[in-house]
């Protein structure tokens, strides 16, 4: 009798149209994954009676509920459902428009583009978005994938991703700048309740587990100094609603064979300036969520979804008191981890831009070699949006998103 093997197993979701209602068996989405595990759980209660036995006579099982983890390693729109669905907003395409009369300047390792007329931010451009230019008096640099630094009316600093230099050039009359991809960010209103339906098909024992109302409510990045970049995110759901030897979801789509992020490739800021000190960085997105019983149902009625909170922590060589002072004077900074599948001028990249930043410690380590600087922090919902920094607390945008 066989026993099941990882290899064989097939992790597919599909997003629901009413919480808790198994999402048609067509159209899933089979999941990348490095682990996933997704089971049903019970409340139990074990009798209380005081008895001349001086035995326990019953235990019982009560309300029903799913949950969940899946763990990955960091990939273009791979997980980009979940991200969205954690916070409370569809990604959507960024419309931008033409900007007339535009140089580029060169200052150290960051670029300026300047334009005579008209605004950056108006036209919807952010800190933290990845642009692309045509038009450029130097044909070379159109069409690149450019991180957003940081932004006035009139001057947008942008960083190649791919690390290659821009040229000083001249204004060119009719420059158009458009940011690949989707976005999205933290809404201050009309937020989002998605759920999914998720099926552990186990095809070398042929049974299925099919559960619905499965929400998001945790989100894990971790970005080491070398190796690959990684991403858990944590689920809360329903129940498990289906179980047989049938496949419920008819042929999910294949996984996709995007390239996996490695955390050297790519940029990260702080309050608008590339760093090379970060020797690691991690950061959470948790939803405050809770789940609804009902006296005569033996499955949750409902989960709650509250405030989303994002803290992280960063290890940085101890190299001069920028950090230092961030924490002593209580600063608020912009954080800004920008991640590339290669190292070619519009590889696939994936951003998150924190706007609104507090360290929360400064901690030295003490040895023979490089000393290495602790810190942790929290985003704040940003409400200082003249900078171009988006109004949320966390900003996310795919470039390989149609």
């Amino acid at each position: 009798m066989p026993i099941a093997k990882g290899t064989a197993k097939v992790v597919a979701f599909k997003k629901e149209t009413t919480w808790g209602t198994l999402a048609g068996a067509s159209g899933a989405q089979q999941l990348r994954r490095v682990t996933a595990d997704f089971n049903l759980t019970k409340e139990t209660y074990e009798s209380n009676e005081i008895r001349t036995d001086r035995q326990v006579a019953d235990f019982r099982h009560g309300v029903r509920s799913a949950e969940g983890t899946l763990s990955g390693e960091l990939s273009p729109n791979t997980y980009s459902s979940f991200m969205q669905s954690l916070v409370a907003r569809d990604f959507g395409t960024v419309t931008l428009g033409a900007a007339a009369q535009t140089t580029v300047t060169v200052v150290g390792t960051t670029y300026t583009l300047v334009r005579s007329t008209g605004s950056w931010i108006t036209d919807g451009i952010r800190v933290g978005m990845v642009v692309r230019a045509a038009g450029l008096t130097a044909t070379a640099d159109n069409s690149r994938n450019l991180l957003v630094a940081s932004l006035t009316a009139t001057q947008m600093v942008v960083v190649p991703l791919n690390g290659v230099a821009l040229t000083a050039q001249a204004s060119a009359t009719s420059v158009t700048i458009t940011a690949p991809g989707k976005l999205t960010f933290s809404p201050t209103s009309g937020h989002t309740e998605d759920s999914y339906t998720i099926e552990q098909w186990f095809a070398d024992i042929t049974q299925s587990e099919v559960f619905t109302g499965m929400r998001v409510g945790s989100m894990n990045v971790a970005l080491p100094s070398t190796g690959i970049t990684t991403v858990d995110f944590g689920f809360m759901g329903k129940d498990l609603t289906q179980k047989g030897t049938t496949q419920y979801f008819t042929t999910p789509t294949a996984q996709g064979t995007q390239g996996i992020f490695a955390a050297v490739n790519g940029v990260m800021l702080v309050a608008g300036v590339p760093v090379a000190l970060v020797t690691s960085a991690d950061f959470s997105c948790e939803r405050a969520m809770e789940t609804a019983t009902a006296v005569g149902s033996n499955s949750v009625a409902e989960i709650f979804n509250g405030r989303l909170r994002v803290t992280g922590n960063m290890s940085v060589y101890f190299q001069d008191a920028t950090f230092r002072d961030y924490f002593d004077n209580e600063t608020t900074v912009s954080i800004v981890f920008a991640l590339t599948s290669d190292n070619t001028a519009t590889a696939n990249a994936v951003t998150f831009t924190l706007p609104k930043v507090k360290l929360g410690s400064f901690t030295k380590d003490d040895g023979e070699l490089g000393l290495v600087a602790a810190t942790s922090f929290t985003a704040l919902v940003n409400d200082v949006t003249t900078a171009g920094l988006p109004a949320s607390t966390i900003q996310i945008h795919d470039t390989s998103l149609t």
